[in-house]
Order: structure tokens, then C-alpha cells, then sequence
């Protein structure tokens, strides 16, 4: 007889087997620490010296760039931060450094389990939902702070994604209203708010200044579009596909990392219907960089990555006109429009169904029209403070709360 369990139950019964066991072994390992504390005459115990005092977790490498910065700053003032991802090809762990230790903890709830026995004074992640699902808080971790990943909503996070968090980095006025109404809605203590800037645009942008001119090359459209039911891919398939083949435009397609999982008999369909040609090109560079730089214009729905084309690499985008499911989103509990939303008319041109057949004429609109040059540098200061200082004002707020914790 064969037994099916879903993959909620799953995680549910898994969550509950962690806890037990956690129980178990907090159980065990204070019986441990209270019979030496009767043994050696009641003296305290000194602080456990494998603590970590500063820890990161990423669940995927792709945001390498949101962490590579930050680990090359702690390494410049020489102090040690382990670096803990769960993809065992993540670029960090073939860096060579003296301070940073960067290490593979497994894959999913693998990685989930050794979190929970976490023992570190500060984790940072950009993974939301901690004590959510899988993902506990350790007793042993004094101190948890999330970092963004995008330059957009707070609120795009799947719901309860930074609730449970004691402090946010943020890179907007805006995002600190939005946390802060959805405490107030949720009853919720209120976490340290730090604005420190977006780490990996710096970069990008550093990147950008020092790069080589590019050669002169065809019009290249970039269609880069977020996963779900939203998305360009579930809502358009095949008609984008076809109405960008007949512009006679080099067209480079890079669907979002999640896609590939969540929605692979949609994308393998895809691919299989439009494979690479003199023409079309699929990519999965894990730094999207060099994609950004050689496209003129990118086509997209409501990913982040339209921020970082637009306000790095400062060149016009098309958005679709798509309606946004905001249901499963922190963003549904808050009445006013989403800041990507309300910003998006003011750096590109709209996309709609009945506007495919003539799609060339758009794309050839965004690039020849200067309109929306203000558009961007508007949602340039809203959204990106403190350019070129993120990784030395996130180190230094991190150091700063540590020597707090410590006192």
C-alpha cells in the first residue's frame, strides 16, 4: 500500500518532527548545563566560545550579489562572519578569503534543521518568512536582521515574510511606512528600521563605470519576467513570443530562477516551442550583469529586475499590463497601491494584450523617447539612499548592534 502526502502536510509534519527533536535536544543539552554548573561549585559558565558572532544565510546563490559586498567589508576590517548558503554551486565557496568563512549547510529542510540549532549573537538573510514554516527562530540566536533582495515593496514578500525579523535594512522611506502600518494591522511589537542602501546595484553600478564601451550590435530586447500566475509567461505565453519574433529584434529571454522549479513544464514547453536561434537566445547567467548591459530595452511584468535596469544601467522599460494578484502578498493587507505600481507609468510605457500585434512600434517609442528620464531619477531617490555606501553602512550598523547585544 502506498501513502501520498502532499507538500504542505509535508512541510507541516517535518516542522513538527524539527520541534520535537529541538525540544528534545535543548532538553537534554540544559540538564547537561545545569549539572555542570552543581559541579563546578556554582560558578557561572564563561560565554560558549563556538557562538558565532555574525552569521549569514542565503537559501539560494543567485543573491551572492546582495552578500558579496557585505562579506568583502567584513573582511577588509577583519572580522569574522561565516557565510551559510544552501545551493552547493554558490560562487561564494570558491572565494579565497581569511575572515569569511563560507560554507555549503544542504539543501531545503536540510538546511531549515541546521538553522534552527543555530548558535550565532547575529544572522542576516534575505529569506523571508522566519517562524513562519519551516524556518524557527533559534534560542541561541540573539539577534535576526533581513536584508531585501530588490529595490521595491517591502510588501511583496509572501505574506507574514518579514514579521518575525527584529530588524529590517531598507533602502526607502516608503518601505519603512509599509512595515510599519502592517505592524500596527497585525499587532505587532515594532522591529529596528535602518535605511543602509541597496548593496548589489552599488555594485552594479561600480561595475557599470568601469566596464568597456559595448560594440555595436543589433537592437536587443531583454523579456525578463517574474514566475507565477501573474507573470508575462502565464499570462500572455505564447503571443509575447510570437509578436517579438515578428519585430525582427534580437531577443534574449531570462525567465526568473523560480520559474525553472515552480513552473518547468511551462518554461520547458516554452523553450521547446522557441529554442535558441540566430535570433532568440534563453539565458540563466547567474549574474545577470552583462545580459543587462548589451539589452536596450527590457520587457517585463513586476520583477525587481525592472528597478535595476532602469535606475543602474538607465535605459527605458515595458511593463505589462497585467493584473497583480496581491492575495498571497503582505501587500493585500494594505490599502494603498503598491510603490512599484504607482512608479512603473513613470519610467515605461505599459504593455497590453491588444497592444502585441503592434509591440515594434512601442519598443521603438521607449527607446527614441527622453520622457521618462525624470521617471527615473525620481524613482532613483525614492527607492536607492545612500548610493555607493550600502555594504560599509550595513557592516557598521551590524558591528554596531553586536557590540550592543554584548552589553
Amino acid at each position: 500500500m502506498h501513502f501520498y502526502i502532499d507538500p504542505g502536510t509535508g512541510s507541516m509534519l517535518f516542522t513538527i518532527l524539527v520541534g520535537v527533536l529541538g525540544a528534545g535536544i535543548y532538553a537534554l543539552r540544559n540538564t547537561f548545563m545545569k549539572l555542570r554548573f552543581v559541579l563546578s561549585g556554582g560558578k557561572q559558565e564563561k560565554k560558549n566560545l563556538n557562538t558565532i558572532p555574525y552569521a549569514i544565510f542565503t537559501d539560494s546563490k543567485r543573491y551572492w550579489n546582495v552578500f558579496e559586498p557585505i562579506c568583502r567589508e567584513f573582511e577588509k576590517r577583519g572580522q569574522k562572519i561565516v557565510y551559510m548558503t544552501a545551493s552547493p554551486d554558490d560562487p561564494a565557496l570558491n572565494e579565497k578569503f581569511e575572515h569569511v568563512k563560507c560554507e555549503f549547510i544542504g539543501e531545503g529542510n536540510k538546511a531549515f534543521a541546521k538553522l534552527n540549532m543555530l548558535n550565532a549573537d547575529i544572522l542576516i538573510s534575505s529569506t523571508p518568512g522566519l517562524d513562519v514554516y519551516q524556518w524557527k527562530r533559534s534560542r541561541d540566536v540573539k539577534y535576526y536582521v533581513h536584508i531585501p533582495h530588490a529595490a521595491s515593496d517591502i510588501t511583496g514578500y509572501r505574506m507574514f515574510g518579514t514579521d518575525y525579523f527584529d530588524a529590517v535594512l531598507l533602502s526607502g522611506e516608503y518601505q519603512i511606512k509599509q512595515i510599519r502600518e502592517l505592524e500596527k494591522l497585525r499587532n505587532l511589537p515594532a522591529k529596528e528600521l535602518q535605511i543602509t542602501g541597496i548593496t548589489y546595484m552599488d555594485e552594479m553600478k561600480k561595475r557599470l563605470e568601469n566596464a568597456e564601451p559595448l560594440e555595436k550590435h543589433e537592437t536587443t530586447v531583454l523579456l525578463a519576467p517574474s514566475w507565477g500566475p501573474s507573470s508575462i509567461f502565464n499570462r500572455y505565453g505564447d503571443k509575447i513570443f510570437e509578436a517579438l519574433l515578428k519585430t525582427g529584434y534580437h531577443i534574449i529571454v531570462r525567465p526568473h530562477p523560480q520559474s525553472y522549479v515552480s513552473e518547468k513544464e511551462l518554461v520547458d514547453s516554452l523553450m521547446k516551442k522557441y529554442p535558441n536561434s540566430a535570433q532568440i537566445e534563453w539565458n540563466r547567467d547567474n549574474d545577470n550583469f552583462e545580459v543587462l548591459r548589451r539589452s536596450d530595452i527590457l520587457i517585463s511584468d513586476f520583477s525587481g529586475v525592472l528597478f535595476d535596469f532602469s535606475l543602474v544601467f538607465d535605459k527605458p522599460v515595458i511593463y505589462a499590463d497585467i493584473s497583480f494578484d496581491k492575495a498571497p502578498y503582505d501587500a493585500c493587507w494594505l490599502d494603498e497601491e503598491m510603490w512599484t505600481f504607482s512608479v512603473l507609468p513613470t519610467i515605461g510605457q505599459q504593455l497590453s494584450a491588444d497592444k502585441l500585434d503592434s509591440i515594434k512600434d512601442v519598443i521603438d517609442t521607449c527607446l527614441n523617447d527622453t520622457k521618462y528620464q525624470e521617471g527615473r531619477d525620481k524613482a532613483r531617490a525614492d527607492t536607492w539612499a545612500h548610493s555607493g555606501e550600502a555594504a560599509v553602512r550595513t557592516v557598521d550598523y551590524l558591528i554596531a548592534k553586536h557590540d550592543q547585544l554584548m552589553q
